[in-house]
């Protein structure tokens, strides 16, 4: 067995324990496998295990690695993961299923513009700076509600909120603000958890886990 499945299956059993100790019913949360710098050798074992979510942080590595990937494997959806710059936005449409990274009005009005000239759809996380950090993006959580409304004026399809905690501090603080926000502005969907929090994320109900080392092992590039 690739190590990558096996990585894979471990986490998936890990995240079954930690739900039947929540005790938590019907609840099925997503692995976002992250498979920025690894190749299709590394990733082949697990779509082929079924597995279907898969996380990018680069536009332009995206589109090297997935479109014929996600040709042959219909089930596949991807999930721009790193932040977006306008000037790719078109491109990300084009290959992307999913954005966690919305994280200001600008991106959202070109995501709109671009979305109604080419008549394409794609699912959206608002970015929240939960952690108020100058080297992150993200929306204040204070602006949540009128940049929600925003997007929804512009017809964008928010499905949920982001977030990434800061380092080196409690992340169960963070997630359950998250939590608190989604719920504020009725969204069913929360991307939170990484490889080190994951188990963390499943106490405050996060629906799509990012994980990538934790799977593919450390980057090199």
């Amino acid at each position: 067995m690739h190590y990558t499945l096996s990585n894979l299956i471990q986490i998936n059993k890990k995240i079954k324990d930690k739900i039947n100790e929540l005790s938590i019913s019907e609840y099925n949360p997503k692995v976002i496998a992250v498979s920025k710098t690894f190749t299709e050798e590394d990733i082949m074992p697990l779509i082929e295990y079924g597995h279907c979510e898969f996380g990018e942080n680069k536009v332009q590595e995206a589109q090297k690695k997935w479109p014929i990937l996600k040709e042959k494997n219909e089930n596949l959806k991807l999930h721009m993961l790193g932040k977006l710059q306008t000037n790719k936005v078109k491109n990300a449409l084009e290959i992307f299923d999913y954005l966690h990274s919305l994280d200001s009005l600008k991106l959202a009005n070109k995501i709109s513009k671009e979305m109604h000239k080419n008549s394409k759809k794609i699912k959206i996380f608002i970015q929240i700076n939960l952690g108020g950090e100058k080297q992150k993006s993200g929306i204040e959580p204070s602006d949540l509600e009128e940049f929600y409304k925003h997007c929804l004026e512009l017809k964008l399809d928010i499905i949920g909120t982001m977030c990434i905690p800061p380092e080196n501090q409690d992340p169960k603080f963070f997630f359950k603000d998250l939590s608190q926000l989604n719920q504020k502005i009725n969204l069913s969907e929360i991307s939170m958890g990484m490889t080190n929090d994951y188990l963390d994320a499943l106490e405050y109900r996060s629906t799509y886990l990012r994980i990538g080392t934790a799977i593919f092992g450390k980057r090199f590039k």
